[in-house]
C-alpha cells in the first residue's frame, strides 16, 4: 500500500514503472470537487458502515400476527382500550354472575354473543357504541383476564371464530354503511378546523372489530380445528363474491377511501380503512404463495411446460445489493484512467458474489481506505499489472483471519428467459448483415449464416419462455379477427375477476385516491395548504404540552405514515400481479393509469433521502404496543427512553420496526412491475408525465378518466 500510495499523481496520465520503490514525501492532500465530496458522502451514508449492518428481511405476504394486529392502534387509542373493556365488563356482569370469559363453555359464550347482537339494533346511538365496543373487547381478547401476550392472541382468534359464526361481521357491515352515509358526521367534520380522534370514533371501532376478524381468521395454523378451516373457505368466499350486496366487500372500502380524497368525508381513518382493504384482497385473492399456484395451474390448463423455478424462492436466497457507484464517479475514473486496462469491474452487485467466485484480490476492509485516495491511486488493482500485483499482496500483512470459501456455480440466481420475438430479431439482423435479405418470422431456416450464429440460435431456443400473457394476447387478436366465428369468451368467474368488474368503472378514481394518499405519507413531502390529511384518526383532542407527549406522538405520526405507505404498496403490488395473471390487458389498464397519475416520479420520490437512516429509524415505543400494553403494567417514559442510544443497533432488526424497509423493497417492486410494454401503449398519452410529483392529480376526481 506505501508503494502504491506513496508518489504524488503526475499531471499527464501517463503510466509510471518505477524500477525500486523510492521513500518519498507523504502526499499533499489536494482540493477535490464539492460535488464529488458530496457523492461520496452520500454513497457512504448508503452503503452504510460497521454501526449500520444488514438487516434481517424474510420476504412474505405480511408481518408476523402479533405486528400485523399491532399496527392496527396507534398510541393515542391506548385509554380506548381500559374503555372497550369497562363496557364489557358492565355488561358481562349484568348477564353471568361471578364467572369469567374465559370459564364459559361453547353454547353459554355463543349465548352472550347473541345478547350482544341484539343490543346493536336499538336506535340510541350511544348505547350501540357501548356493545360494539364490547364486541371490539372480545376480538381483541379478552385480555383482562389474560396473563401474557400469547393467551391474547389466542383468545382473539378464538373469539374471531365464533363472533364470525354467529353472523356478527354481516351486522357490522350494516352498521359500516350507516356511518359512510352518515351526512350529519361529514358536515360535522366539515365545518372543524382541526379534526380529531373523536370524530371517528363509531368508525374506528366498527373498523377495527371488521380487520381483527379478517386478519385472525385469514392466518392459518397448524393447530386450527377442522370447523375453523371450513369458516376461513366460508368468509373467503363471502368476501369474494357478492352474496348480500351487489359489489364485494374491496369495492366498498375502495369507495371510502376516494370519498376520503374527495374531501367530503375528511373524517375517514384512513389508515384502518387500507390495512383492512390490505388484509381483504390478501385474503380473497390469495398471497405470492397462492399466486404461485395458480401461476403453475394456468400454464398446464395452456399446456405450456412448467415454469423452472420460483421467482420468490429465488429472492428469498438472495443477499441484499450494495448501491452502484454514481454517474459522476464513473466519468471521472473513466477520464483519469483513459488508456489503461483495468482489471476490475467498476461495479460488483453482492447479490450475484453469492453466485460466482469471488476475487482473491479483492479485500473489503481497504474499500474504505481506497475510496478516501484520490482516483488516480485508487489500490493496486486498478494501476498495476497482474505481475505486480502477485508480488505487492504477497508482501502485504493479514487483515484478518482466513474465511472459509464456499463454492457456487457461476452465473446468475435465475433462468434466463428468451422470448419468440428475440430470436426472430437477433435472426433478423443476422440475416441482414451476413446474406442481405430477412424471411420474416422464420426461425428454423439458417442456411447462409456462419457456424456461430447457428449455436447462438440453439442457445437461444434452449431458453425459449412462452408466458400466459403472450398466449392470452394472441387469444385476443383472434377473437378480433374472428368474432363471429369463435363467438365469445369464455370467461371463468374468479374472485380477481370478479373485482375487476366491479372496480373497472371507478378504476382511475381508485388510482388516484391511492396515490394522493401516498404523496400525503411519502417523508419528503412538503407540508401544504391544498393536500389532504391523513392524521385525522391519529391526532388527540388535546394537543401534548410537555416534551414527553410531544415526542410521543411525533413517533405516533411518523409510525401511522410508514404504516399508511406500507399498506399502499402492497396492495397496489397485489392488484398489479393479480391481474396480470388474471389478464395481461386488465394488468396493462392499471398501470396506465397509474403513470398517467405520475406514480413513476412519486415512487422515486420515497428514495429521494438516506435509506439507511429511513430504514433503522426507530419509530415505534416496544412497551405500547397491543398486545404487551394490554397485559403488563407500563413503565413510566421519559424524554431519553424514547430516543436509542448511540451506536445501539439492537432495536434495528425488531419485526415491528421493518415497514420502511417493507415498504422500500416493496415499492421497487412495483416500480419495476408497473410500466407498460411499449409496443401496445397508445399512440396518444394524456398523462401529465411532464409534471412534478408534487403536484399529482391537481386536477379534480371526477375529471381524471382521461
Amino acid at each position: 500500500m506505501e508503494a502504491a500510495g506513496g508518489a504524488a499523481p503526475a499531471p499527464a496520465p501517463a503510466r509510471a514503472r518505477p524500477a525500486q520503490p523510492q521513500p518519498q514525501p507523504p502526499p499533499q492532500p489536494q482540493p477535490q470537487p464539492k460535488s464529488r465530496e458530496l457523492f461520496r458522502s452520500q454513497r457512504k451514508e448508503s452503503e452504510g458502515s460497521v454501526d449500520c449492518p444488514n438487516l434481517e428481511f424474510e420476504y412474505g405476504d405480511a408481518d408476523s400476527h402479533g405486528s400485523e394486529l399491532a399496527e392496527l392502534y396507534s398510541y393515542t387509542e391506548e385509554p380506548e382500550l381500559s374503555n372497550n373493556r369497562r363496557c364489557f365488563e358492565e355488561d358481562f356482569h349484568t348477564q353471568v354472575q361471578d364467572r369469567r370469559w374465559l370459564e364459559l363453555d361453547g353454547a353459554q359464550q355463543k349465548a352472550y354473543i347473541m345478547h350482544l347482537l341484539d343490543g346493536l339494533e336499538v336506535v340510541s346511538r350511544d348505547k350501540r357504541l357501548k356493545v360494539a365496543r364490547a364486541i371490539l373487547y372480545l376480538a381483541q381478547g379478552v385480555f383482562g383476564d389474560c396473563d401474557n401476550e400469547g393467551d391474547v392472541l389466542h383468545w382473539s382468534r378464538h373469539n374471531s371464530f365464533l363472533l364470525y359464526q354467529l353472523g356478527t361481521f354481516t351486522a357490522f357491515l350494516e352498521l359500516l354503511n350507516m356511518e359512510i352515509d352518515n351526512s350529519q358526521a361529514c358536515s360535522s367534520a366539515l365545518r372543524k378546523p382541526a379534526i380529531s380522534l373523536a370524530d371517528s370514533t363509531e368508525l374506528r371501532v366498527l373498523l377495527s372489530v371488521m380487520y381483527l376478524m379478517v386478519e385472525n381468521i385469514r392466518v392459518e395454523q397448524e393447530v386450527d380445528p377442522p370447523e375453523w378451516k371450513t369458516c376461513r373457505e366460508t368468509f373467503r368466499m363471502e368476501l369474494s363474491f357478492p352474496v348480500h350486496t351487489e359489489e364485494p366487500f374491496a369495492l366498498l372500502l375502495f369507495t371510502m377511501v376516494t370519498k376520503f380524497c374527495s374531501g367530503h368525508a375528511p373524517h375517514f381513518p384512513m389508515k384502518k380503512v387500507l390495512l383492512l382493504l390490505w388484509k381483504v384482497l390478501l385474503f380473497t385473492l390469495g398471497g405470492f404463495e397462492a399466486l404461485q399456484v395458480m401461476k403453475v395451474r394456468k400454464r398446464e390448463e395452456l399446456g405450456l411446460p412448467p415454469l423452472p423455478e420460483d421467482s420468490i424462492q429465488v429472492m428469498r436466497s438472495m443477499r441484499a445489493a450494495s448501491p452502484p457507484t454514481y454517474s459522476i464517479e464513473l466519468m471521472e475514473q473513466q477520464q483519469q484512467k483513459r488508456g489503461h486496462r483495468s482489471r476490475r469491474p467498476l461495479v460488483k452487485q453482492d447479490s450475484l458474489d453469492i453466485y460466482n467466485e469471488r476475487d482473491p484480490f479483492k479485500n473489503d476492509e481497504a474499500g474504505v481506505d481506497e475510496e478516501e485516495n484520490d482516483d488516480v491511486d485508487s489500490g493496486i488493482e486498478g494501476e498495476l499489472d497482474l505481475m505486480e500485483r502477485d508480488a505487492i499482496i504477497a508482501t502485504m500483512p493479514a487483515q484478518r483471519l482466513p474465511i472459509e470459501r464456499v463454492s457456487f456455480p457461476k452465473g446468475l440466481p435465475w433462468a434466463p428467459k428468451v422470448r419468440q420475438k428475440d430470436i426472430e430479431h437477433f435472426l433478423e439482423a443476422s440475416r441482414n448483415k451476413f446474406i442481405g435479405f430477412t424471411l420474416g418470422q422464420d426461425t428454423e431456416t439458417l442456411i447462409g449464416l456462419p457456424r456461430p450464429i447457428h449455436e447462438s440460435v440453439k442457445t437461444l431456443k434452449q431458453h425459449k419462455y412462452v408466458s400466459i400473457s403472450d398466449i392470452q394476447i394472441k387469444n385476443e387478436e383472434e377473437l378480433e379477427k374472428c368474432p363471429m366465428s369463435l363467438g365469445e369468451e369464455d370467461v371463468q368467474e374468479t374472485p380477481c375477476e370478479v373485482l375487476y368488474r366491479a372496480m373497472l368503472y371507478n378504476l382511475p378514481q381508485y388510482m388516484i385516491a391511492l396515490l394522493k394518499i401516498l404523496l400525503a405519507a411519502a417523508p419528503t413531502s412538503k407540508a401544504k395548504t391544498d393536500s389532504i390529511n391523513i392524521l385525522a384518526d391519529v391526532l388527540p383532542e388535546e394537543m401534548p404540552i410537555t416534551v414527553l407527549q410531544s415526542m410521543k406522538l411525533g413517533i405516533d405520526v411518523n409510525r401511522h405514515k410508514e404504516i399508511i405507505v406500507k399498506s399502499i404498496s402492497a396492495l397496489l403490488l397485489l392488484l398489479l400481479k393479480h391481474f396480470k395473471l388474471n389478464h395481461i390487458y386488465q394488468f396493462e389498464y392499471v398501470s396506465q393509469h397509474l403513470v398517467f397519475a405520475n406514480c413513476i416520479p412519486l415512487i422515486l420520490k420515497f428514495f429521494n433521502q438516506n435509506i439507511m437512516s429511513y430504514i433503522t429509524a426507530k419509530n415505534s415505543i416496544s412497551v405500547l404496543d397491543y398486545p404487551h400494553c394490554t397485559v403488563y403494567d407500563l413503565p413510566e417514559l421519559t424524554a431519553e427512553s424514547l430516543v436509542p442510544a448511540r451506536g445501539d443497533n439492537s432495536w434495528t432488526l425488531s419485526s415491528s420496526l421493518s415497514t420502511p424497509s417493507v415498504s422500500c423493497f416493496v415499492l421497487v417492486r412495483g416500480l419495476l412491475a408497473e410500466g407498460c410494454p411499449p409496443d401496445r401503449l397508445p399512440a396518444t398519452c394524456p398523462g401529465p408525465m411532464g409534471t412534478s410529483s408534487d403536484t399529482l392529480l391537481s386536477t379534480p376526481m371526477a375529471h381524471a378518466n382521461p
